[in-house]
C-alpha cells in the first residue's frame, strides 16, 4: 500500500470519528434526566419539603420535545419550583416556555432570568469560553422578556430579579430573595440585602449566575440554599476530570450539583462560617436543559432537571 493511500485512510478514519463524536453529542443533548439530590437543610423534626429545580432551557418554538419533557415533570408533585433563568433562546419562545411550565404553574413557584432571556443568542467562537466568562454585548437584538414575565407573575410565581418574597409552604415559612442576572452586571444585591427572617423556616438565595460576590453575600446574610444555573455544568465534560469551565469565577468542581458555600469572614482568622448554623449555605448548580442553538451539542453532561428533597437537620 502507498503512503498516500495509508494518509488518506488515516485521515477518512479520522473523519469518521469525528462525525461520530459529533453525532454522540447532538444526541446527548436531547437525553434529558432527573437527578435526585438531598439536602439536610431544614430545622429539626421536619418532614420533607420537594424542590424542582429548572434551569437554563433556551426553548425555541421547535423544541417540542424539550417543552413535552418538562410538562411531565409535574408528575413529580413538587413543592415549590425554582427557575433559574435562561427560558429563552427565540424572540417568539414565550408561548413555548409558557406551554412547558403550564403544569407547574399551579404550583408555588420563584424565578429569576438570565442574560439570554433579555438578548437574542448570536454565534460565538467555543474556545472564548476557555478564556474565562463571556462577554454580553447588549446591543444585540432584545426578546421579549417582559411578555414571559408579566405571564408568569399573573401566574402567582414570583420574580426575584433583585427582589425578596416570602412563601408559605405546607404551613412552613420560607424566605426568599434573589438578584438579576451578574452575568451582566444586572445584580443589586443591596436591595435586597440584610439577614434573612430568623422565624422562616428555611433562607433561599437564587441567582442565575453563581458569581461568587453574589454567594458571599447571600451566605453572609444566612442563606441556607442557594439555587442557581448558567455554567450548563461545562456542556462539554472530560470523563474522570469533569468541567474545564464555568463561564463565571465559581470553580469548576462545583459547576454542577449540590455542594457546599461557606467562607471566613473577612479579617477575623476565625474558622466560623456564615450560613445556616455556621456552616455555609448548600448550593445546587443546575447543567439545565438547554444549549444556545448555535452549538445544539452535549458531552458527558446530559440536559437536567433535579428533585431536590430537602430534609430536617
Amino acid at each position: 500500500m502507498s503512503e498516500s493511500s495509508t494518509t488518506r485512510r488515516g485521515v477518512n478514519a479520522l473523519a469518521v470519528l469525528g462525525l461520530a463524536g459529533l453525532a454522540y453529542c447532538v444526541a446527548e443533548a436531547h437525553r434529558y434526566t432527573l437527578r435526585r439530590s438531598t439536602a439536610a437543610a431544614l430545622p429539626d423534626g421536619q418532614p420533607p419539603l420537594r424542590v424542582l429545580h429548572l434551569s437554563d432551557l433556551h426553548l425555541t418554538p421547535r423544541h417540542r420535545g424539550r417543552i413535552a419533557w418538562v410538562r411531565s415533570l409535574e408528575a413529580l408533585d413538587p413543592d415549590l419550583v425554582v427557575v433559574t433563568g435562561d427560558f429563552l433562546a427565540h424572540r417568539d419562545a414565550v408561548p413555548s416556555a409558557l406551554e412547558a411550565l403550564e403544569p407547574l404553574l399551579a404550583r408555588p413557584g420563584v424565578f429569576v432570568l438570565g442574560s439570554n432571556d433579555y438578548y437574542a443568542p448570536v454565534l460565538v467562537p467555543p474556545w472564548l469560553y476557555l478564556k474565562g466568562p463571556s462577554d454580553i454585548e447588549q446591543d444585540r437584538p432584545e426578546l421579549p422578556w417582559g411578555d414571559l414575565v408579566t405571564a408568569l407573575t399573573g401566574a402567582g410565581w414570583h420574580d426575584l430579579s433583585n427582589a425578596r418574597a416570602k412563601l408559605g409552604i405546607h404551613g412552613r415559612l420560607l424566605d426568599v430573595r434573589g438578584v438579576d442576572d451578574p452575568h451582566i452586571g444586572r445584580d443589586r444585591y443591596d436591595h435586597v440585602a440584610g439577614p434573612f427572617d430568623p422565624d422562616a423556616d428555611l433562607a433561599v438565595g437564587v441567582t442565575h449566575a453563581p458569581y461568587l460576590r453574589v454567594l458571599d453575600a447571600m451566605v453572609d446574610d444566612g442563606a441556607g440554599l442557594v439555587l442557581a444555573g448558567h455554567t450548563h455544568g461545562g456542556q462539554l465534560r472530560i470523563p474522570g476530570y469533569g468541567a474545564l469551565v464555568t463561564n463565571c469565577d465559581l470553580d469548576t468542581g462545583r459547576s454542577r450539583g449540590l455542594s457546599r458555600h461557606a467562607r471566613p469572614w473577612e479579617g477575623s482568622g476565625d474558622p466560623s462560617f456564615g450560613g445556616v448554623d455556621g456552616r455555609g449555605a448548600f448550593l445546587h448548580v443546575s447543567a439545565g436543559l438547554g444549549t444556545s442553538p448555535f452549538a445544539p451539542v452535549r458531552f458527558a453532561c446530559p440536559p437536567e432537571a433535579t428533585l431536590l428533597t430537602l430534609t430536617s437537620r
